[in-house]
């Protein structure tokens, strides 16, 4: 790969957004296309369902009355405003609103326990609150019943605003909220544009919950000066058209969904559609179309399980077709690698499968006008990226993380290789430790963790490079390889980010549990392995009439095994529905510095852990 000049990079792309934030890129995109579409919600259901949808003007207008709304409520510059809301046209205006006001919108992930979203709301001083409903206020009683600072809670369902306010506190709907700035700001627009005018490029722009080994939560802000140069150099890796199309699915609480779904539209004007449900993907990718997707590695795997179904059920005749098409686009997508050159004449044989064989096929699934297709959080496994390259669409791997406002490496249309999740984005630079973990350096850094100085410093070190926690290694080229992870984190197939600690400490609270192991990295759910407490087990089987027995005869008791049935089942009641165990095994005997699974800190060494136990982890995932 030719040299970089990655402060050149750097200085090119400051100069591109010199000055500017958020609130400067919604007025551009209204004032070039305020009567385009922007924003679209599916309404109704069956045949009946239509669009309704937001213009640019439209979307911005209703952020400007929000923010006025949210001033009026006593909101200040810095302020935290969280939001519980599906992916709608709102949780965009209410995000918008609040940074239009000068403060920070927070999404906190609709499954987090009822403890998990007190301890968010509390570490960060959330103000204001948007719910969707009663079930979201539900889930927030804890918080407001700890935090009198929370002064006003608005709740997009009107049916479930209280009658009354018991706590003492402001409850009211979103469209009472919404009109009243409406109002506010019709007969006083000064207060909004004194906020507006304020906000400068290193104000925080957005903050973000990341996991964290301790199993608390661990906040991140992203300011607008990092959220443009995100947007910015994300662009330049990405041929996306100017007004875009796109689908919002993912939850607004995860950076990428931030990134590709509330702040690059604004950079091109595009339009955007909402699919309000996960299991839904695949109906709105058909209707909607969009000029790109990207997706965790469950999303691919979900969309590649159901073509192959509609595909066998093909004709032989035009199975025979499409196999000899997806041969030439494989060997297209192989021979494309960078520092390769392909055959003669095999970009024109792949122009013709596609136009005749392959594109009606990507149109199945609503892929058909695609330019880019995305993928990261965990690898994607190599049949899926050799199956969609065989549907002439490149799935390429990036990677990046919360603390450095989403990607930093990628690969790109004319410089991918499998296998690698790319070279260094634009202005970024990339450094292998000498213990081999990968560090990052360059504008898009986090300055820290929210309150946490010593997990901070150790975030970043004193000439700026960003330690991520994964091992890696880069080739001659530059291409980066993710080849593990130096931190204990799993990353589910869903791309969730889950602290196997916080999962463990739960099971451990009953006290027939001595050990936990929490697995679940690449898989679709975590599991864990169990084992019995040495001196708590014998007492209570004593307890129970089942004395004399040892602790494999115990871990095979039914009764036993209800006891433990039970204590996980507590463990989820306290868990996000992301982190819930879904299958355990309670084993034999107990895990020991003598037999290897623990070091002599008696902490656990989860890689042995994952070797010895293959065969069981394996079977918990089976049928």
């Amino acid at each position: 790969m030719r040299q970089r000049d990655v402060l050149a990079e750097r200085a090119e792309v400051e100069a591109e957004i010199a000055g500017q934030t958020l609130v400067d890129w919604f007025r551009r995109a209204e004032e070039e296309s305020g009567d385009e579409p922007a924003l679209s919600d599916r309404t109704g259901e069956g045949p009946e369902a239509e669009w309704s949808t937001l213009t640019w003007s439209e979307y911005r207008q209703a952020a400007l009355d929000t923010a006025a709304a949210l001033v009026h409520a006593g909101v200040r510059p810095g302020d935290v405003v969280a939001l519980m809301l599906p992916n709608r046209s709102e949780h965009l205006i209410a995000d918008a609103g609040a940074v239009h006001a000068g403060a920070v919108p927070l999404t906190v992930y609709a499954t987090f326990a009822p403890e998990q979203v007190a301890f968010v709301a509390a570490d960060c001083g959330v103000r204001v609150a948007v719910l969707q409903g009663a079930a979201e206020l539900e889930r927030w009683r804890l918080a407001l019943d700890r935090l009198p600072e929370l002064h006003t809670v608005v709740l997009l369902d009107a049916d479930a605003v209280p009658a009354d306010a018991p706590d003492g506190r402001r409850h009211v709907s979103w469209a009472d909220f919404a009109a009243e700035g409406a109002r506010l700001r019709a007969a006083d627009p000064a207060p909004v544009e004194e906020r507006m005018a304020a906000v400068r490029p290193e104000d925080n722009a957005t903050l973000l919950y990341t996991s964290g080994t301790t199993g608390n939560p661990k906040g991140v802000y992203e300011t607008h000066h990092q959220i443009l140069f995100q947007c910015t150099i994300s662009l330049r890796a990405n041929e996306t058209p100017y007004r875009a199309t796109s689908l919002s699915y993912l939850p607004m609480a995860h950076i990428a969904e931030r990134v590709l779904s509330a702040y690059l539209p604004l950079r091109v004007s595009g339009h955007l559609y909402f699919c309000p449900e996960l299991s839904r993907l695949g109906e709105f990718l058909r209707l909607v179309r969009p000029h790109g997707l990207f997706g965790v590695p469950r999303v691919w795997e979900k969309l590649q399980a159901g073509l192959v179904a509609a595909l066998a059920a093909a004709p032989e005749e035009q199975r025979t077709a499409i196999e000899a098409a997806a041969g030439v686009a494989r060997d297209y997508f192989e021979q494309g690698q960078y520092g390769r050159v392909r055959e003669p004449g095999l970009a024109e044989r792949f122009a013709r499968a596609d136009a005749e064989v392959l594109a009606p096929i990507r149109a199945l699934i609503g892929l058909d006008r695609a330019v880019y297709c995305l993928t990261a959080a965990a690898p994607v496994p190599e049949d899926t990226v050799r199956f969609f390259s065989g549907l002439g669409l490149l799935v390429r791997d990036l990677y990046g993380m919360t603390e450095n406002c989403g990607a930093v490496t990628m690969n790109r249309p004319d410089a991918y290789r499998f296998g690698s999740v790319g070279p260094a984005s634009e202005g970024m630079e990339l450094r292998i430790a000498e213990d081999g973990e990968i560090l990052v350096r360059g504008p898009i850094n986090a300055s820290g963790y929210l309150g946490r100085p010593e997990e901070s410093a150790a975030l970043l070190d004193t000439d700026g490079w960003l330690h991520t926690g994964d091992i890696g290694r880069l080739d001659e080229d530059g291409f980066l390889y993710v080849v593990d992870r130096k931190k204990e984190i799993i990353i589910t197939a869903g791309g969730e980010n889950i602290a196997p600690a916080a999962i463990e400490g739960r099971l451990k609270e009953h006290p027939l549990i001595g050990q936990a192991l929490a697995y679940g990295d690449r898989r679709p759910y975590p599991v864990a392995l169990l084992t019995l407490d040495g001196e708590a087990a014998p007492a209570w089987a004593a307890a129970n009439g089942l004395g004399g027995m040892g602790l494999a005869e115990l871990a095979e008791h039914p009764r036993v095994q209800d006891e433990v049935a039970r204590a996980v089942e507590a463990a989820n009641a306290g868990l996000a529905r992301v982190q819930q165990v879904k299958r355990w095994r309670l084993l034999p005997g107990e895990w020991s510095v003598e037999s290897e699974e623990l070091t002599p800190s008696l902490k656990l060494k989860r890689r042995i852990i994952h070797s010895k136990f293959a065969d069981v982890i394996d079977s918990l995932y089976d049928g």
